[in-house]
């Protein structure tokens, strides 16, 4: 048996295993990690350990720890309310204005886990504190960040543009960026009107709690919230502005709260979701150890020889969504171009219609929650039984799987093909 089906075979016991029964699949994953890589991949110990997601793990941490520590001082109640205030107390408006927010953080320059990073904690105390769908939030706020994630100025677009102008081909920046808004769009409607009435997988102690918890928060913050609204713009800024790493910013941030109100914040480190760090870091150790190994490449250029020009583009764009539920949407975007271009060249194949499909495939599955955005809104969800969650993200994410690819080639593929 080659070392390519045996690494995928694991893959599939792994989320057996984990989905069945009450086990972290992150241990799981570190298990085969070293099972797989050593004793059929041929790696060591430190090439493995490369893998380890070390700027996620710090992200996930960072920003769980300073929204704990935020929620602890009524500063999350203040900006829920604030919120709420602003659209006039709509509050089934609250998921659309995070997509909106998120699309134009991203589309002028943010980086998408950045932007997820922000609004993720704030609609998840949302989705709590109005008894809002916490998948359909999370989910909304992602879909945002990924509308405007293709525009020329953003990160994800400036880099496939990047890629294609390499190659000799011409891909529209106004087409991709379209592609990618439009079907962010329609992929919100949907979720919004199928999901948005269906009741929150609830813990038992949310379910029981009394309504007194849901109170209004008015007037002007006091000074530990006014101290935390600034952290948390200085946080913004550094991140968007200076680029800094969010994770270090948040932990600073958090760390400067908490000495200032110590006796408040003793147990604020609880907040953090270990629980969703150790599943994402393990399973993304495991998938690393796979790009490492050539696996992911391989997978990749079966399904490049495979059948006519326009099947080949279909099962491309499968590859890569099914890939990226898993691992970094810009390292797959960064290999899958170039495997794509020989394609482009052989074929009546539009460069812009494929092009954009695989952007398309590769972003919309992120809601999983073994990538970073996914994560971060599993990380902050409150009030939920986190299994049943995460359960709940899952079947989102097979269902994007599933029929996103369909209908991006389908949309952006067939019809210039």
């Amino acid at each position: 048996m080659s070392a390519e089906v045996i690494s995928v075979a694991a893959l599939l016991v792994m989320f057996v295993v984990g989905t069945v029964l009450p086990i972290n699949l992150g241990i799981l994953a570190f298990v085969a990690t070293f099972a797989v890589g050593t004793a059929s991949l041929g790696l060591t110990e430190d090439e493995i350990f490369e893998g380890f997601p070390a700027e996620l793990f710090v992200t996930i941490v960072g920003v769980t720890y300073l929204f704990s520590v935020a929620r602890r001082n009524g500063t999350i109640d203040w900006l829920v309310a604030a919120g709420v205030r602003l659209v006039r107390g709509k509050v089934s408006l609250i998921p659309w204005v995070l997509f909106l927010v998120a699309a134009l953080l991203t589309a002028f320059g943010t980086f998408t886990p950045a932007a997820v990073a922000i609004l993720a904690p704030i609609g998840m105390n949302f989705a709590y504190r109005y008894k809002l769908n916490p998948l359909v939030v999370g989910m909304m706020v992602i879909s945002g960040g990924h509308a405007g994630a293709f525009s020329p100025v953003a990160v994800s677009g400036a880099l496939v543009l990047g890629l294609v102008d390499k190659t000799g081909l011409h891909v529209s920046a106004i087409a991709l960026f379209s592609a990618s808004f439009l079907i962010n769009v329609v992929l919100s409607v949907i979720t919004y009107a199928l999901l948005a009435k269906r009741p929150a997988p609830l813990a038992e102690e949310a379910a029981e709690r009394s309504g007194d918890e849901d109170v209004t928060v008015s007037g002007r913050p006091d000074w530990r919230q006014g101290l935390t609204l600034a952290a948390l713009v200085a946080l913004v800024v550094g991140a968007l502005a200076f680029h800094l790493e969010i994770g270090f910013l948040a932990l600073a941030a958090g760390a400067l709260l908490a000495l200032v109100d110590m006796k408040r914040q003793e147990k604020a480190v609880d907040g953090v979701s270990w629980s969703t760090l150790l599943l994402v870091a393990g399973m993304m150790t495991y998938i690393a150890m796979l790009e490492k190994a050539g696996v992911i490449e391989e997978i990749s250029e079966h399904a490049a020889r495979l059948g006519a020009p326009v099947v080949v583009a279909l099962l491309l764009c499968f590859t890569v969504a099914i890939t990226s539920a898993f691992a970094s949407s810009t390292a797959i975007l960064t290999a899958i171009i170039p495997i794509a271009v020989p394609l482009l060249l052989s074929s009546h194949l539009s460069a812009a219609g494929l092009i954009a499909a695989l952007a398309v495939s590769t972003t919309i599955v992120d809601t999983s929650p073994f990538s970073t955005n996914g994560a971060l809104v599993l990380g902050n969800a409150r009030g939920v039984d986190t299994r049943r969650f995460y359960r709940q993200i899952i079947g989102y994410t097979g269902g994007i799987v599933a029929l996103g690819p369909v209908v991006a080639w389908g949309a952006l593929v067939l019809p210039w093909s």
